[in-house]
């Protein structure tokens, strides 16, 4: 059993502030002396990115369709090692999850699954009396959760937040704390949703105003004392050398893509690669002239090249190493971002061209859960092989001369699978996939980075047989 102080910042909706008051309570919390540890409930990226500003730790993830249910304890624990109380954001309204899934991997059932006490962000900027039948419903709708109190955003005037405190009082959910509207706190959006921190030169600025006002404005203490009431968590932390040990004595350089562009990548999965003996090196594709030093795995995450394209583009030295190390036969993972960038062209600017599909911009957005299966022997499955993903993008790739599919979605092709050399040693796809739930995409990829680096050193080595059965099935 392990003690973990911890609570749930949850809403009736999208749209009450969740975001805004959970980083803000993180970044309190931080400021008044406490190790906090973010977690965000659902596959998002752009909020981790904002926890981890406010903690100075890295932001965590806690989706139960991408890592199951049975992981959502241990990644909790293993995220907070160290920290002496957890905030974890949650997604949509309270009770929303995947879709027909009946709530499954919605805030409520991460909040059951972990025993975490739930605290309630409520807009009340449109309604006064009415905020307690919400409060009241939203605690009757969950009898097994333990909805510890209530803080109300955006109240007009100290009348108005008056008039919901004491329509709250008969329901016996506590009101922690009231914040008025002030649209200086507010995050610039995009077609993607908020504008994520790296990408803000006044991120950090804006957060000292916001912590500021929350310590301010709530009762931390009484924060503090419910996040204490959590029982103790009946698992052991996740733990990335166990599901993924190095399938040799090498140490080959994995270039892992990072800067404004490229922001959107779980902590687990760069901590599953220095477990299998990879050195994690970053690289920006914006602004280096190359990739690193004796690189024998490049990863391309999630982001926003499309805000980026020309940019990207202009960077034509790095355009053409990266182009040349595919032909070399070096291990590539593109994940949606890195999918537009391999491409022949985005919006019509030229970019890697890897994959001779060009992709552009679309005013649809897609967005949901995803199931996927290997088509057939890829970098990162084998065949017949199945994972959980998400799809948040809205831009479109056109077809690939050619090229096998990386995945087959919902019964449909999607991505590239490409074989430069023979062996498909290229993976892009508009999937995301978290790798601690499907540990042995990581243990693929990195043992045809070690096989890579072996080759390079001794191409005879019989070593590779070795680094084949470590790779292993699913």
């Amino acid at each position: 059993m392990v003690d973990l102080p911890r609570l749930v910042i949850a809403a009736p909706a999208s749209g009450h502030g969740k975001t805004t008051v959970a980083t803000g309570l993180m970044a309190a919390l931080r400021a008044a002396g406490h190790t906090v540890s973010g977690h965000k409930v659902g596959p998002d990226y752009i909020d981790p990115g904002y926890h981890a500003l406010a903690t100075g730790r890295p932001g965590r993830n806690l989706d139960a369709h991408l890592v199951g249910e049975h992981l959502l304890a241990p990644l909790l624990l293993a995220g907070a090692r160290g920290a002496d109380l957890a905030v974890i954001e949650g997604v949509m309204g309270l009770y929303d999850g995947r879709i027909g899934g009946d709530g499954f991997a919605s805030t409520a059932h991460v909040a059951a699954v972990t025993g975490s006490p739930v605290v309630l962000v409520v807009d009340v900027s449109h309604a006064s009396r009415s905020i307690a039948a919400v409060v009241q419903g939203m605690v009757a709708y969950g009898p097994e959760l333990d909805v510890a109190g209530v803080i109300l955003n955006k109240a007009g005037s100290a009348r108005h937040a008056e008039e919901v405190c004491r329509a709250l009082a008969p329901t016996g959910v506590p009101v922690l704390g009231v914040l008025h509207r002030d649209e200086r706190l507010a995050v610039p959006s995009r077609h993607l949703g908020l504008v994520p921190a790296a990408e803000r030169q006044d991120a950090a600025a804006g957060l000292e105003r916001l912590a500021a006002r929350i310590a301010a404005k709530v009762d931390l203490r009484r924060i503090v004392a419910l996040a204490r009431r959590a029982s103790p968590i009946g698992a052991l932390p996740w733990s990335a050398a166990e599901v993924c040990p190095p399938p040799s004595a090498l140490r080959p350089v994995v270039a892992v893509a990072g800067g404004r562009a490229f922001t959107f990548r779980y902590s687990e999965t760069e901590e599953l690669l220095r477990a299998a003996g990879c050195e994690v090196v970053p690289f920006d594709p914006l602004t280096d002239p190359g990739l690193p030093d004796g690189v024998c795995g490049v990863y391309l995450g999630g982001g926003f090249p499309e805000v980026h394209a020309g940019e990207l583009s202009a960077n034509s030295a790095l355009r053409e190493a990266v182009g040349h190390a595919a032909g070399r036969g070096v291990p590539i993972v593109a994940e949606c971002a890195g999918l537009l960038y391999l491409s022949r062209a985005l919006d019509g600017e030229p970019m890697v061209g890897v994959l001779e599909s060009e992709t552009r911009m679309s005013p649809r957005l897609t967005l949901g859960y995803r199931e996927a299966a290997a088509p057939r022997d890829t970098l990162l499955a084998g065949a017949g092989d199945r994972v959980t993903g998400h799809e948040f993008h809205r831009t479109v790739a056109g077809p690939g001369a050619g090229r096998d599919a990386a995945w087959v979605v919902d019964g449909s092709p999607e991505g590239f699978s490409v074989r430069p050399r023979g062996a498909p040693t290229v993976h892009a796809s508009y999937l995301h996939t978290h790798w601690a739930g499907h540990p042995a995409m990581a243990r693929r990829f990195a043992a045809a980075v070690h096989r890579h680096a072996l080759g390079a050193r001794h191409p005879a080595n019989s070593t590779s047989g070795v680094i084949d059965q470590y790779s292993g099935k699913m």
